[in-house]
């Protein structure tokens, strides 16, 4: 009897859980018996598992987990980005991942269609961000601010194809610097491209070249600063050309384009901009592309963009086309559009391609086989005897206290060799060794993973020790 009470109430609290469960509607018969109750509460319990047998587990079209593997490699190349953006003088900044949809609409001309759009929640109609240049351009304005030097690194998403040999995904991750102000002609331009230069470059991808021009150079010369027509068909005859600056000394000589003081002013800017490049030591990574154009309408004045020359890895290596790697440029008007008055602040700025820069560095890294280190643990402690577990314990706090990374084993009684095996799979350079006799004599031995050499260090020694070597390595 006593077992049957025990089933009775088993079952019945079965069955309570099924009920306190929201909010999966069940459908339950009268029940007459303990034996039906149970079938019952079975039947129930089942039916989610039949109900997940169909189910494909997969992340959703056009994005992707990151492995430890990958996470390393990504944290690196955010972090030759942000201590360039940092060491440029920017502050960081961070905006919500969605906006209300009338903050981003009519901003990105043709590609507004790529916005996802989200459901009605409580009232707000509500867009995931499609760029981080927006969301700044309104963060100005609601703030009332007239100048800033912001960086931003997060993501955005985009319901476009995505293409992921060519690192194409529909949520990525942006990497943005910008300066917002009045200042005078070209500086803040110039070292945008500066900076763009300064990434790759420490970012070893390769040769590069970066690409300038005007924002739909006839249309803004025509509709924008009244140009005639016939001049605007006088530089579509340039459009094809490319160079440095001796093709903005062409453009001058031009007859008809001398005689119009919105050309001169344009072509005035240009030879300033490169004057300034040329002071910067990366004038020969600069090349005036008069048939540049990018499809964002929020563009104003100058535009560039980064491309790749040539495979960043040796002859055996298929090339990778990633298009370009950065871009940016002027955008003069777009905070004056969140403001009421419309008063505008001017502002350049420039977008790191994280994610093809990633799968550049990433397809070279198979390539060539690069091991890579998941953890950054510096010291492994370890024991070859039973019953050290609180030893251990009391040595690791020793440690993390003192800064350094470690690990240990989460085992009572490990066995040595199985700890040693772990730290050379994992690449850990240090192991500091606890036992019986080393516990008598106040000392601990210290070994190099690399060359299996042991020492006895003194405990009172042993972090002196282990940064010593760090610091050495």
């Amino acid at each position: 009897m006593p077992q049957l009470g025990l089933l009775h109430g088993r079952v019945w609290a079965a069955l309570l859980g099924q009920l306190l469960r929201p909010p999966r509607v069940v459908c339950i018969r009268a029940v007459h018996s303990h034996s039906q109750v149970a079938e019952a509460v079975l039947t129930s319990q089942l039916k989610p598992h039949e109900e997940k047998s169909n189910l494909i587990i997969k992340t959703p079209k056009g994005t992707r987990d990151l492995s430890p593997q990958q996470m390393v490699v990504r944290e690196k190349i955010l972090d030759v980005i942000v201590c360039c953006f940092k060491r440029h003088g920017a502050k960081g900044l961070d905006t919500p991942a969605f906006e209300l949809k009338d903050m981003l609409t009519e901003k990105y001309g043709e590609d507004s269609r790529l916005i996802y759009d989200l459901k009605d929640q409580g009232g707000e109609l509500l867009s995931l961000r499609y760029d981080l240049t927006v969301p700044f351009a309104r963060y100005m304005a609601m703030n009332k601010l007239k100048k800033m030097k912001r960086y931003h690194v997060g993501k955005v998403w985009r319901r476009e194809s995505p293409t992921v040999v060519q690192g194409r995904y529909r949520e990525f991750c942006q990497c943005d610097f910008d300066i917002a102000g009045h200042f005078d002609p070209m500086i803040p331009d110039a070292e945008c491209l500066k900076i763009i230069c300064e990434i790759l470059s420490g970012l070893q991808l390769g040769d590069f070249l970066i690409k300038i021009s005007w924002k739909d150079v006839r249309h803004e010369m025509v509709a924008q600063k009244g140009l005639a027509p016939e001049v605007a068909d006088r530089i579509g005859d340039y459009v094809q050309c490319h160079g440095g600056v001796s093709l903005v000394e062409q453009l001058f000589q031009d007859p008809r384009l001398s005689q119009s003081k919105q050309a001169l002013e344009g072509l005035r800017d240009l030879k300033l901009l490169y004057e300034y490049l040329t002071l910067f030591g990366i004038a020969e990574k600069i090349s005036f592309d008069l048939s540049l154009a990018r499809g964002l309408d929020y563009y104003t004045g100058v535009i560039y963009e980064a491309v790749l020359l040539q495979s960043p890895a040796e002859a055996e290596e298929e090339p990778l086309n990633v298009g370009s790697v950065a871009a940016g440029g002027r955008y003069d008007e777009l905070v004056g559009m969140f403001n009421p008055k419309g008063h505008k602040v001017p502002c350049v700025g420039l977008s790191i391609g994280v994610e093809r820069i990633f799968s550049i560095v990433e397809q070279r890294m198979k390539t060539f086989g690069e091991k890579i280190r998941t953890t950054e643990t510096q010291v492994f402690v370890a024991t070859p005897q039973k019953n050290f577990l609180q030893e251990r314990l009391k040595l690791i706090a020793e440690l993390w206290d003192a800064g350094i990374k470690a690990e240990l084993l989460y085992k009572n009684n490990p066995k040595l060799l199985t700890q040693l095996h772990y730290c050379e799979n994992m690449g850990i350079p240090l192991v500091v060794i606890i036992g019986e006799e080393e516990l008598k004599e106040g000392v601990l031995k210290l070994r190099s993973v690399a060359s299996r050499e042991e020492v006895a260090i003194k405990r009172e020694n042993l972090v002196a020790e282990i940064q010593k070597r760090l610091f050495e390595s």
